[in-house]
């Protein structure tokens, strides 16, 4: 009547259905999990939201955009201190691409040097086309990518 071989199929595909679900819900987590919901933090201006800054003094760090749906290639973005890319509105770069997180990576100073690091995004974050394992120092001309979106870091 049931065949055990049949039976195992079955089993088989429930259990690579479970961890798939699994896999799915662990990545909407740690989206979720980095999303940042501090009720007592101002809404920013558009503009700074965007990521969209004054212009800065010469030597004062900056992403120039490559590439990045929404921005014109050339746009200047100068990082104030600590800077979060990402999807979120609170992003101080905000990165309008679908295969970004709320918050994808991290870009801050330590010492006289800036850092970049992947805040555990599910796609990924690759510096001079190599996916970032850690936090890597930042040198002028490195090429940041997430998703489609492509920028490159100035001094």
């Amino acid at each position: 009547m049931n065949d055990p071989v049949a039976v195992a199929l079955k089993f088989g595909f429930l259990a690579v259905l479970y961890v798939f679900l699994l896999w799915v819900a662990r990545s909407s987590l740690r989206d979720l999990r980095h999303r940042d919901d501090d009720p007592g933090e101002a809404v920013a201006p558009d503009d700074a939201r965007r990521g969209g800054y004054e212009p800065g003094p010469s030597g004062q760090p900056r992403l120039e955009v490559v590439a990045a749906m929404g921005r014109e290639p050339g746009e200047v973005l100068y990082l104030d201190g600590d800077a979060t890319m990402g999807r979120a509105a609170t992003a101080e770069v905000r990165v309008d691409d679908p295969y970004a997180s709320s918050a994808h990576a991290r870009i801050y100073r330590r010492g006289r040097f800036m850092y970049i690091e992947d805040m555990g995004s599910t796609n990924g974050t690759y510096l001079n086309g190599r996916p970032l394992e850690h936090a890597a120092q930042l040198s002028v001309s490195d090429t940041i990518r997430i998703g489609d979106s492509e920028y490159r870091y100035r001094e």
